[in-house]
């Protein structure tokens, strides 16, 4: 009998089981949710911006693992890379040496990082955010966070804290004294910054969360603002970096915005391996890291480990070298214009908006008394309906993976691969136009498909 892993033999054996083997062992509700919505599909690989089922019929990915796949499922530089380093047998993780990689990636990062100068590699994005929540706290001696309205920025304690969505916090009380401001207002800032106890605002460029941007100014006054009360200003790009909205950083889009402290990660990843980066200024890292003694007071067991390095050095090159900042800034202008030439044709279509490759294309209350009816029937059973109709025959009928862009919103986020150019844009416009004219001709799948939803919503009240 043979002892060795073949991994291979076991996914032949047992892979059909995948949908039983989480309801078993996993989150129960997360197959009984694929199933209600028909997303339970088996796809057996990936590469690039698409996947292939056991038939061979493709499917393109509009979704990206929620951004992690920033270059596509397998880019062929990075796979090479963590075949290198695990080829290479290095003495990773003694935790009482200093190896090459982490300090050659972090050089790189801090590169596209002005005003930057060190960093702290963790495991994820919430792992970042986490990171720079205890940074800032104990930079300025002080205990509040201010986070704005319907932020995202991870779902462990303390990340959770500054987490703008009801429905993730509840029940997990108490949280840390964390308060929440409305997105580009000054005003409520500034009251908040008087009372003297705020170490920092963090704040995504660009919400996740229904892609809604900062206003014009926001950031820059907001920082203004936090540096005259001694408090700091953290940018949470763990979505938004990395090229995702056509510069480097989403910062970057407005002049003279220099963030105390930066989260990167999902992308940086390659897709393989889970990393996370917190990036800051020289002052912050050398107050928390004080002394000797102080030398491990914030560590990560697997941070700075060589396979995650290794893919981060990998992802950073081929962005240089494949110019693909450049590249989502022309694909992303170019989807966002011609979905936004759709919004006159469309009384359902309220609205497109965001940056680079992450486009939100909000829904609205139509015009027309037929299509008004039918959408005051969904709006009763469940806000976010009508967003989900639309989804489910994006794949169904032309095998275009998306969702929407958090709960109770009529908004789909678009954040594909930022490897996607002309062809994929075309291919995704055209399938919506079919569903949009479906749905505003009253009648097909997308209403049929409405009805179960319905049904679903109100059995689960």
């Amino acid at each position: 009998m043979s002892t060795e892993f073949d991994l291979g033999a076991l996914l032949a054996e047992r892979g059909a089981e995948r949908y039983e083997l989480h309801a078993r062992y996993l989150n129960h509700q997360l197959p009984r949710m694929l199933h209600t919505i028909g997303f339970d599909k088996v796809y057996e690989r990936g590469e690039g911006a698409y996947f292939w089922d056991a038939d061979g019929n493709d499917y393109l990915d509009m979704l990206a693992g929620f951004g992690v796949m920033g270059l596509g499922r397998h880019h062929p530089v990075v796979r090479k890379a963590l075949h290198d380093v695990l080829d290479a047998s290095l003495a990773d993780l003694t935790r009482f040496d200093c190896q090459p990689l982490p300090g050659l990636l972090a050089e790189k990062l801090l590169a596209h990082s002005p005003h930057l100068d060190r960093v702290f590699f963790g495991n994820s994005g919430t792992e970042a955010v986490e990171t720079a929540l205890k940074f800032a706290r104990y930079a300025t001696g002080k205990p509040r966070v201010l986070y704005c309205d319907h932020a995202f920025h991870g779902l462990t304690t303390g990340s959770l804290s500054v987490n703008g969505e009801g429905g993730f916090r509840d029940g997990f009380a108490p949280l840390l004294p964390d308060t929440a401001v409305p997105l580009g207002d000054l005003d409520a800032l500034a009251r908040e910054l008087r009372k003297g106890d705020v170490a920092a605002l963090i704040v995504e460029p660009i919400q996740g969360k229904g892609v809604h941007e900062a206003p014009p100014g926001y950031l820059r006054a907001a920082q203004e603002l936090l540096h005259r009360h001694r408090a700091l200003l953290i940018a949470d790009e763990v979505q938004t970096g990395l090229g995702r909205t056509g510069d480097f950083y989403a910062y970057q889009h407005e002049d003279g915005v220099e963030p105390d402290l930066v989260c990167v990660a999902k992308a940086l990843s390659g897709g393989y391996v889970p990393v996370g980066a917190t990036l800051g200024k020289d002052w912050i890292f050398k107050k928390v890291y004080s002394s000797m003694d102080r030398v491990l007071v914030h560590s990560a067991s697997f941070g700075s480990n060589a396979q995650a390095m290794a893919a981060g050095l990998a992802v950073l090159s081929v962005m240089e070298n494949e110019q693909i900042v450049a590249g989502a800034r022309l694909t992303g202008d170019l989807l966002k214009s011609r979905l936004t030439a759709l919004i006159d044709k469309y009384e359902l279509l309220a609205d497109v908006r965001g940056r680079g490759l992450m486009i939100g294309i909000e829904f609205g209350k139509p015009r027309s008394l037929k299509l008004r009816s039918r959408w005051a029937m969904l709006q009763a059973a469940r806000k976010g309906l009508f967003a989900q109709m639309v989804v489910v025959p994006l794949l169904q009928r032309h095998r275009i993976l998306t969702q929407v862009s958090g709960d109770h919103l009529e908004v789909i986020k678009l954040i594909p691969p930022l490897v996607v150019g002309e062809p994929e844009v075309n291919r995704f416009v055209d399938a919506f136009t079919e569903v949009m004219d479906d749905a505003h001709n009253g009648g097909g799948l997308v209403w049929d498909f409405g009805r179960t939803l319905i049904k679903q919503a109100v059995a689960n009240r």
